[in-house]
């Protein structure tokens, strides 16, 4: 084939933006995603993605789906690290279907009286999504 000629036309163009297909968001059964709410004024962005890293390590997709980091910055919100976990569809089987579409709270650094220990975070997402599943090392000793 000469550099004039098309190259085959009913390959699709992977380079082209008009084909390209977003990522679905929606979560299946046995899916979750997390939501991380912090402070910006109080410089936590680091600590926000360095728990995040690490739950989406502990937690490989399809099990979370999605992690989001959402920056808080206004007098209310002055101080906030909260974790919170969104059951995937099929949640509605195992618990009533309202309950299972409310995000659940797995950490506030108020109510708890400071930042989690990597290790119990993990637990307590690992008990709403996969209970029973092993953490290994991480686990609570029995």
């Amino acid at each position: 084939m000469s550099s004039s000629e098309a190259p085959n036309s009913t390959l699709p163009d992977i380079l082209n933006p008009q084909t390209f297909i977003p990522p679905s968001l929606t979560s299946g059964p046995g899916t979750s995603s997390i939501t991380i709410e912090f402070c910006d004024r109080c410089r936590w962005l680091h600590r926000a993605s360095w728990v995040q890293t690490e739950l989406l390590l502990t937690f490989p997709p399809p099990v979370i789906t999605s992690i989001t980091l959402v920056p808080r910055n206004s007098e209310e919100t002055a101080g906030r690290f909260r974790v919170w976990v969104q059951m995937g569809a099929g949640a509605e089987e195992l618990e009533g279907e309202e309950e299972a579409k409310q995000p659940k709270l797995a950490w506030d650094r108020k109510i708890e009286a400071g930042f989690p220990e990597l290790k119990v975070l993990k637990q307590r997402i690992r008990d709403i999504i996969q209970p029973g599943k092993s953490l290994g090392h991480s686990d609570k000793k029995l």
